[in-house]
């Protein structure tokens, strides 16, 4: 067996973590996405981080941090001991194939039958529907979009709903109401239209306007997570349903950031009053450890669009594999027998009314907090008070969420942007954190508060040579930019 050749890096000096926190930037400034890694190493959050507990990170210089970022996707911290042992079982005793994609497996056969009971226990319309697996959310999604014209052949319009997240695939894009991430792919997807999240007149109008026979499906989340978590009135999503019902109009239900417990709720759509047609899951799905994806369907819609000798119409390399599976199966079970959706229940009602009282205290600093379960958010005033012009105003509105993401980072608490709600800074820590830990990372979030009483203390309190190269950045890297909730 011959060596690697000279500076190639191997993967041992990985595991070992030889290689310094300034080699792994450098690398990654050199060799991948330059730009995203610039800009959070300018602002100091690029890492690398290494776990300390599932709950706390550090960095190359040991300083730690309380994690509630993740997007979701890690119900259970960073590599949780109930999947880490329960992997290296697998990886020891396991004789099924690993990519079964023409041929039965057991893995992918339990963790379907588990995920339409579940889903089946609070959607009894469910009970003979089928899952088709896959990689990712904006794959799942892509899914239940052929799914949905499968089904409806013909038909031309697909609707979803503004400041809306779904994938940034063609057809996922489509649906994401985002300038910026939209223009340079255009054209988009055909018959891809918006209308007002929460307005059901609307939704009503827009659906006359087009023709009920002319439209495909109606894609929502039930509680929008890069929206900034925005949660729909009451009712809208029962009426969303029965008025898709009505014209027979496909309803996807996006529960990839809400579903299997984030937000108190095994299914969040269900919660709401929502039998939707198609449900796509992925984030939490695969415990932090594993991408899985997964588009459980009406039986009926299912076998139109893969019935017979259709049956490979769509096809996913690696969804189904066999890791991927027992992960997901391990994930799922575990969120079920400690019933992690209660969790979030109690901790998101106790994280939310701390969120409110600093509202209270700091009103110039916070404009609104929302949240259902632990899917929290906090909405910052402007940074600058005064009135600007279209562009301006949202580069302050970003800035204000990019430097309260740098300063929540400097207090203890790593969070997430919002990418469809410009001064939103988001909190998604982990079902299972102990309740000193969730704790002691609000009294963080105080002490964040109380630096930086007002918004324009997010600006004083950054030092200007720092101001000076984000300014920099920012003009040199000239983009649409969406408007926003301000």
């Amino acid at each position: 067996m011959t060596g690697l050749p000279q500076g190639f890096i191997r993967s041992r000096d990985v595991l070992e973590e030889r290689l310094s926190g300034a080699q792994v930037r450098q690398l990654e400034l050199h060799y991948g996405n330059e730009e995203l890694l610039y800009g959070l190493d300018l602002i100091g959050v690029a890492g690398p981080f290494f776990r300390v507990t599932p709950w706390e990170l550090e960095d190359e210089r040991g300083v730690r941090r309380i994690n509630a970022s993740g997007y979701s996707a890690t119900p259970f911290g960073e590599m949780p001991p109930v999947l880490t042992e329960f992997m290296r079982e697998f990886l020891e005793k396991n004789r099924a194939m690993s990519l079964p994609q023409q041929s039965s497996s057991p893995w992918r056969a339990a963790l379907e039958a588990n995920l339409v009971r579940l889903l089946s226990r609070e959607l009894p319309s469910h009970t003979d529907s089928q899952v088709f697996f896959c990689s990712s959310g904006t794959e799942a999604i892509e899914g239940a979009l052929k799914f949905a014209r499968a089904w409806r052949p013909g038909t031309k319009y697909s609707i979803s709903f503004n400041s809306a997240y779904h994938g940034k695939t063609l057809g996922s894009l489509s649906l994401t109401p985002n300038p910026e991430y939209q223009d340079v792919f255009r054209p988009l997807v055909p018959g891809a239209l918006t209308s007002p999240y929460g307005d059901l007149d609307a939704l009503a109008a827009l659906i006359r306007r087009l023709g009920p026979d002319k439209v495909t499906c109606v894609v929502v989340e039930p509680i929008q997570g890069e929206g900034g978590v925005n949660i729909p009135p009451a009712g809208f999503l029962r009426g969303l349903g029965e008025l898709c019902r009505r014209h027979g109009i496909v309803v996807i239900a996006d529960e990839i950031q809400t579903g299997l417990g984030r937000t108190g709720h095994w299914f969040e759509s269900a919660a709401q009053g929502l039998d939707p047609d198609i449900v796509t899951l992925a984030k939490p799905l695969g415990g932090g450890l594993m991408p899985v994806g997964a588009t459980i369907v009406r039986q009926p819609i299912y076998k139109k669009m893969l019935g017979g000798l259709s049956s490979k119409r769509h096809s996913n390399t690696f969804g189904g594999g066999a890791l991927a599976m027992a992960v997901g199966l391990r994930s799922l079970e575990h969120l079920i027998e400690t019933d992690l959706p209660a969790r979030s229940r109690e901790l998101g009602a106790a994280g939310l009314a701390r969120l409110q009282n600093l509202k209270t205290r700091h009103p110039r600093l916070l404009q609104e907090v929302r949240g259902q379960g632990l899917l929290l958010a906090m909405q910052f005033q402007p940074m600058v008070g005064l009135p600007l012009p279209g562009a301006l105003k949202e580069l302050v509105f970003e800035a204000t969420a990019i430097l309260a993401l740098r300063e929540l980072h400097q207090a203890g608490v790593m969070a997430n942007l919002s990418l469809s709600s410009k001064r939103t800074v988001r909190l998604t820590p982990a079902l299972d954190m102990p309740r000193d830990v969730f704790d002691t990372m609000f009294d963080r979030v105080e002490a964040f508060a109380a630096r930086n009483s007002a918004s324009r203390h997010l600006l004083t309190n950054t030092p200007p040579a720092l101001t000076a190269r984000l300014a920099q950045f920012a003009a040199s890297k000239p983009k649409k930019r969406t408007p926003s909730d301000g």
